[in-house]
């Protein structure tokens, strides 16, 4: 018996004079490799007297040693061999019903070889083999290194102004009041390097170690230490950044720079997480959009207002606002029909992922050129990567001769840290969808989430839940008198109407992005606002260089206010951008004196 002459290995015997058989055989064989011994039962039907030969016709078998398992059974416990495979073989022996179905699935496919030949060349393709990923992963951290590299400098221009020791939330301060509320636990609750020094020239020297990590990984150097590095240190920076650091860009990039420390040693893991973070992501977009109850959202009306209405747009956005409703309302609905349906693929066969990686590339490049997102869109195109494999990417890596492999290590001590890392970072992830689609949580993944929360290891995400419908935006306005006003303009975004909406993209500009909050609700409600009026009296020069230009260099106004204005698009033909109209006063005016509880010795014309 054949059984007996290769000991223990295992073998499979199928039917040699069918096609599609060939072809799965073809592929388990790349998967299995010397695990298992395959042979069509045309050479080996002598050595298996007692099964008629009839029988292999009708199904494949899979011999180990004295047990015969046949159909969905052979299928499922062959693939048990291929590390990572083994769930529908559980599933089989454990959850009722399951085999059932499979083995009827496996019949009916049997008996209809030739559709089971179409759909399986729709599904993963002609000359399909074990899928590789060794130049995706490669790929992959090139772009995480790159990306690193523009949050660290982004944030090195602009952080002393923001966080330093003159900045308009000062980190001491934040420290402070985190070691008051947290006592012997602060360090934890708020993991950050700073808590052993931070001054500017530390925050400085932060942000450079950061790029130069990312450098690192770029190039392929010291890779997983670098890694480590450049998450450790952004972390540290989010935290504190308080309102300037955490938007979902940061979190997301946190998330997906966590999971590159593992991808060389664990990279099977750590691709199917990374999977399971860009569904997440979508989908929690497209489940905030819902449950909110925005009638541009339910009304397919949102992009008529999205491309004017954003934080920055660029200058594409203007052209973009004047297409017809009905091309804007298709894109709404493809926008809702991508992260909350298409989005599934992302768990399907090879061509289905493929498609899915397809859809959301256009669809971020869209936003992207439209507005400026900073690295958002370019993480998110990044992360689609693992969407396709090594021969799906083999023209754009064709010329890419120093592609190294990634190293993978195994053994029971791998397989389950595997499994509890896993656990650790998909149960929170549900807790978060939980919560929003059910509005309760599950009690694992509340309990993981508290203990994981401090590190962003797994965040919520969903952007534009209630889409904004006009733009109201802030100008300040400087005087030496109080009566001729000079404004600030800001690099980025809109002020003066005859300025084209710039281009920003790597770069975030966070005190432009957080005017714009500003501006939906009231100065009360924003803890920075009165601090940026009294760094702008001070002219404090962090904080004057985060505008464009400062009317008042060499002295600083004595007066400083806030106008609400509310601006529109254009209409084609006009020779400004930007058409704008007074609203109110945001800010009244306000002296140094004012704030250091001194009297004003006049206050002659405001209004």
């Amino acid at each position: 018996m054949a059984a007996t002459m290769t000991g223990t290995i295992p073998v499979l015997i199928y039917d040699g004079d069918c096609g599609i058989c060939r072809e799965w055989v073809d592929y388990w064989l790349s998967l299995t490799g010397h695990r298992v011994i395959y042979r069509s039962y045309q050479s080996a039907a002598a050595d298996y007297p007692n099964i008629p030969a009839e029988e292999f016709r009708h199904s494949i078998r899979l011999f180990e040693g004295d047990k015969v398992y046949a159909g969905a059974a052979a299928t499922l416990r062959l693939l048990s061999y291929v590390p990572g495979h083994g769930l529908g073989w559980l599933l089989y022996r454990f959850l009722p019903g399951f085999a059932a179905i499979s083995e009827m699935v496996y019949h009916f496919s049997a008996r209809h070889r030739g559709l089971l030949r179409h759909v399986t060349h729709l599904l993963w393709g002609r000359h399909y083999t074990a899928p590789r990923y060794t130049n995706t992963g490669w790929c992959f951290l090139r772009g995480l290194g790159l990306i690193y590299v523009s949050a660290f400098v982004s944030a090195a221009v602009q952080i002393t102004g923001l966080i330093g020791e003159s900045g308009l939330l000062p980190i001491a301060d934040y420290l402070e009041r985190m070691q008051g509320y947290y006592s012997g636990l602060a360090w934890y609750h708020v993991p950050t390097l700073f808590w052993i020094a931070n001054s500017d020239a530390v925050l400085q020297l932060a942000c450079l170690a950061g790029a130069a990590a990312g450098v690192l990984v770029t190039f392929n150097r010291l890779t997983t230490p670098a890694l480590i590095a450049a998450f450790v240190l952004y972390l540290g920076i989010v935290h504190p950044g308080q309102a300037f650091f955490m938007f979902q860009w940061d979190l997301l990039l946190l998330e997906a720079g966590f999971l590159a420390i593992f991808l060389q040693s664990w990279p099977t893991m750590t691709r199917w997480l990374y999977r399971w973070l860009l569904w997440r992501y979508l989908f929690m977009a497209g489940i905030v959009k819902l449950i909110s109850g925005d009638p541009t959202w339910h009304g397919l009306t949102a992009l008529q207002y999205h491309f004017e209405t954003q934080p920055l747009p660029t200058p594409l956005a203007w052209y973009a606002h004047q297409l017809p409703d009905t091309v804007l309302t298709a894109a709404t609905a493809f926008t809702l029909l991508l992260e909350l349906v298409f989005v599934f693929l992302v768990f399907g066969p090879r061509r289905f992922r493929m498609l899915l990686g397809w859809l959301v590339l256009v669809f971020q490049a869209g936003i992207l050129l439209t507005g400026n997102y900073n690295f958002f869109n370019l993480l998110t195109m990044l992360l689609t990567l693992w969407l396709f494999d090594d021969a799906a990417l083999a023209r754009l890596t064709r010329g890419a001769r120093s592609l190294q492999a990634i190293e993978i290590r195994s053994g029971i001590t791998g397989k389950a840290f595997c499994i509890l890392f896993s656990l650790m970072i998909v149960l929170p992830g549900l807790n978060y969808i939980a919560r929003y689609t059910l509005n309760d949580t599950l009690p694992v993944g509340r309990q993981i989430s508290a203990f994981i929360d401090p590190f962003m290891i797994v965040n919520p995400y969903g952007l534009f839940a209630n889409m904004t419908t006009s733009r109201p935006e802030i100008v300040i306005e400087g005087s030496v008198n109080n009566r001729d006003w000079l404004a600030y303009e800001f690099r980025y975004k809109p002020g003066d109407p005859g300025r084209a909406p710039p281009w920003n993209i790597l770069h975030q500009p966070r005190l432009d992005w957080q005017m714009w909050f500003a501006a939906l609700g009231s100065p009360g409600r924003q803890s920075w606002f009165k601090p940026l009026l009294v760094r702008l009296l001070e002219n404090e020069t962090g904080v004057t260089r985060l505008f464009a230009h400062n009317p008042f260099p060499d002295s600083g106004p004595r007066y400083i206010r806030a106008r609400l204005y509310d601006y529109r698009f254009t209409e084609p033909g006009s020779h400004d951008w930007w058409r704008r109209e007074r609203k109110r006063l945001y800010y009244p005016a306000i002296t140094l004196d004012e704030i250091h509880g001194r009297p004003r010795s006049t206050m002659p014309f405001e209004y």
